[in-house]
């Protein structure tokens, strides 16, 4: 007997049978298309490695996982539906990128990226290279205009072909945007072009599955006119689906910089004992050694280093010792210095001496009265405040761990893009709850003197209307808590800023640091340090393998054994 039921009404019509499909990361069981809980049963067990499998359309869960209860479990997702006879076509498209038809050769890394930003299961490499899906499988990538990067994807199936879907439905699948891109709509882009894509084809619908928590996703689903079906999703326990399964997790409270050395440890079997969840402080525990963190900084920090990276001018007299290169400085309360300064370079920065995440800095200070004015803001977070040549370029953060380079990126300041509707305020408050739904509530954009500051720099008042297509930058630090981006130049580093970033930590004699420098180009020799931040985040530098590199630092016993032969080779050919 039949147990999985056509969704639709009317007569059931034959369809293939045990129908499944490969997806590069996993693959869709179809449950209306099989006869046997068995058959199912089986299909689900014989799931790749590191691929994360899912049976759809399964009407009664009870049954299935009641055939393999310690092996299967109800995924916690809600399956959606949106009627492809009465969509609604865009009111406005959105601009500054276009959506196309991915190119493999081109577009695979560029994918996997986004996936992995996401923690999404990657496509396997070989999965392009194997024989053409046809007209089975449709991938569409989202391409910035001006850069040419890949900024979001999102792949559909066609049940027609899948199965011979006498419903002739489709399905939506790994949505995936870029959380740094500055450009709105970017998923709804994805969504409509997969919808009209396959109204193209004459489908009748097109179905997706969303956790039930996210609920940014399910109001953007629900407004494009998707409505709930009262199916499920059975899927394996494996290390990948875990958190789906395990019940109540005190690290799921946690900050994204926590919770992804959390997520390492935890795939290495490593203890996690959760000490204080708002402040980020947690233990691993593996083989009798116990090793505390508040995010990146552990007990392997020493309480002189973490002390020098506290003071900043203290940092910036240690690191020029060391032959790095640093800015002009002047302690603000000499007046008479900082004018000259000013009239030396034309233009300061203004940083409390102590003190993080970006609060009190002002940057690009270019008269007297605004430097004044953020030598006042800044003494609100520390009594010493510090006045610094400002150096145009960008700004790039370095992660060090053990003293080797692990990650490079460039940060950029929070920018907003006009769209000749919406007031600069309303710009800035859109694009702050974007920044912190991307950032688990880590980054947004403060509307304060520094904000309004910059606005007018750029030409605008907060209650103006800037043209559609007009970008401009509305903070001047990049700093991510402060809306800021970041965007990966690991595989484009100088050789010399390498060098300059593990001088700086073995100065201060700290194992894992974040080195903030001001450069032309990544690529360039020319940097000026900034500053060091002993509680870098982790998380802003996927997919680049800063987790697993920190894990290694506290726990080498744990690396695989293939990652533990090069580092060997690597520590021989430097003696």
């Amino acid at each position: 007997m039949r147990l999985w039921q056509q969704i639709g009404r009317g007569k059931p019509q034959p369809v293939k049978a045990n129908a499944l499909v490969d997806c590069g990361w996993g693959r869709i069981l179809f449950g209306q298309t099989y006869e046997e809980v068995e058959d199912l049963v089986c299909d689900i067990r014989a799931e790749g490695p590191e691929q994360r499998d899912i049976a759809m359309y399964v009407t009664e869960p009870h049954v299935l996982i009641a055939a393999a209860p310690s092996e299967l479990f109800l995924d916690p997702s809600h399956t959606y539906r949106l009627n492809l006879a009465t969509y609604r076509g865009w009111d406005r498209k959105p601009g500054g990128f276009m959506v196309r038809r991915m190119v493999p050769d081109t577009d695979a890394d560029a994918v996997n990226r986004l996936y992995a930003l996401h923690r999404m299961v990657p496509v396997r490499p070989d999965f392009f290279d194997e024989e053409s899906q046809g007209r089975l499988l449709t991938y569409f990538v989202a391409e910035d205009e001006e850069s040419g990067a890949i900024i979001g994807t999102v792949l559909g199936i066609d049940h027609s072909i899948a199965f011979e879907d006498p419903e002739k439905g489709s399905s939506l699948w790994t949505l995936a945007v870029d959380p740094q891109t500055p450009h709105p709509g970017v998923g709804e882009a994805l969504i409509r072009w997969l919808a009209e894509h396959y109204i193209a084809r004459g489908a009748g619908s097109m179905d997706l599955s969303v956790l039930h928590d996210n609920r940014g996703a399910i109001a953007l689903y629900e407004k494009l006119g998707f409505h709930r079906l009262p199916v499920f999703a059975v899927k394996r326990r494996n290390v990948i689906n875990e958190r789906l399964f395990a019940g109540h997790d005190p690290a799921k409270d946690m900050n994204p910089y926590a919770r992804i050395i959390i997520n390492e440890a935890r795939r290495r079997n490593i203890a996690v004992d959760v000490l204080d969840a708002e402040g980020g402080l947690f233990q691993l525990t593996s083989g009798g050694r116990t090793v505390r963190c508040r995010e990146s900084l552990s007990e392997l920090t020493s309480a002189v280093a973490l002390s020098i990276c506290d003071d900043k001018a203290m940092t910036r007299r240690i690191v020029q010792a060391a032959g790095v290169e640093v800015p002009e400085e002047v302690e603000a309360s000499d007046r008479t210095a900082v004018k000259a300064m000013l009239e030396k370079h034309g233009s300061l920065v203004v940083k409390p001496a102590r003190g993080e995440q970006g609060r009190g800095v002002a940057v690009d200070l270019d008269t007297i009265e605004s430097v004044e004015q953020a030598i006042e803001i800044a003494s609100r977070h520390s009594e010493q405040v510090l006045v610094e040549s400002f150096h145009k370029g960008l700004d790039l953060r370095l992660i060090v761990i053990g003293y080797e380079l692990v990650a490079a990126a460039v940060r950029r300041p929070a920018e907003v893009v006009g769209n000749g509707r919406d007031t600069v305020r309303q710009l800035i408050e859109r694009q702050s709850r974007r920044r912190a739904a991307a950032t688990g509530g880590e980054s947004r954009i403060p509307l304060d003197t520094e904000t309004e500051r910059c606005v007018r720099k750029a030409g605008y008042g907060m209650d103006d209307v800037p043209p559609e297509g007009v970008s401009f930058p509305v903070r001047k630090a990049a700093n991510l808590h402060t809306g800021g981006t970041i965007h990966d130049v690991t595989d484009h580093l100088h050789p010399r800023l390498k060098e300059a970033a593990i001088r700086v930590a073995r100065a201060i004699g700290i194992p894992v640091v974040g080195v903030d420098f001001i450069v032309s180009d990544p690529a360039d020799p020319d940097y000026v340090f900034i500053e060091a931040n002993e509680r870098a985040g982790l998380a802003n530098h996927e997919p680049q393998p800063t987790a697993q590199r920190f894990i290694d630092l506290l726990f080498p016993l744990t690396m695989p054994a293939a990652a533990r032969e090069p580092r060997k080779a690597d520590a021989a050919a430097e003696h």
